[in-house]
């Protein structure tokens, strides 16, 4: 889970008043109220942040760094490259990115720039919910911490414990990566034997 931990020290740079939710067997998800914009919505649920500004959150999720949000950032921060959202049409998904763009991009050039988001926001623009969820866009082990390891788990939690169907198939998908790559460290250690190597590639 070092990814995740990763993570958050980086939230917690970007957002020093940021209200994190506890870890404990008791904790419930955050659950703004329905009439919350989806960027409120999104921080609560997929970082469990409820005090956020607009400058943090687009450097956020501006992965590059480049100060503007292209298509593919746009993507990935409602998140529609992720595994939840692979039974949505691919014309929904460019719909969410031309709208999105659309309502904040002023010099036409297809991005989102930082100035512009900030402008925008000042206006009272906010990022429209298409009703595709919350937008999953870590990697495998933040989203199992960030939706179930804190949620049913705390630091206290033994392995021995961790029975939830969403932590077999976590452990599952570490056991293959593990397999794969010793698999793959035997191959990369074997010599190569000439008398495998078919007649028409071998050199005299």
């Amino acid at each position: 889970m070092q990814s995740a931990c990763i993570l958050k020290a980086i939230l917690l740079g970007l957002l020093p008043s940021a209200l994190l939710a506890h870890s404990g067997h008791e904790q419930v998800p955050i659950s703004p109220h329905a009439e919350s914009d989806w960027a409120t919505r999104h921080m609560a649920e997929e970082h469990h942040i409820s005090n956020f500004d607009p400058g943090a959150f687009f450097t956020l999720h501006d992965f590059d760094s480049s100060l503007s949000w292209s298509a593919d950032e746009i993507r990935r921060m409602y998140g529609l490259d992720d595994e939840s959202t692979k039974n949505v049409d691919e014309g929904k998904k460019a719909e969410v990115v031309r709208k999105t763009v659309e309502n904040f991009d002023r010099n036409d050039d297809g991005m989102i720039e930082r100035d512009e988001w900030l402008q925008g926001w000042r206006a009272g623009k906010r990022l429209e919910d298409f009703g595709l969820g919350p937008g999953h866009h870590g990697d495998d082990e933040y989203e199992y911490e960030i939706h179930h390891f804190e949620k049913f788990h705390d630091e206290n939690t033994r392995e021995e414990d961790l029975t939830h169907p969403e932590d077999i198939e976590h452990f599952r998908k570490h056991d293959e990566m593990e397999a794969a790559a010793e698999r793959q460290e035997k191959l990369d250690s074997m010599p190569i034997v000439e008398q495998n190597i078919p007649q028409k590639f071998r050199r005299y």
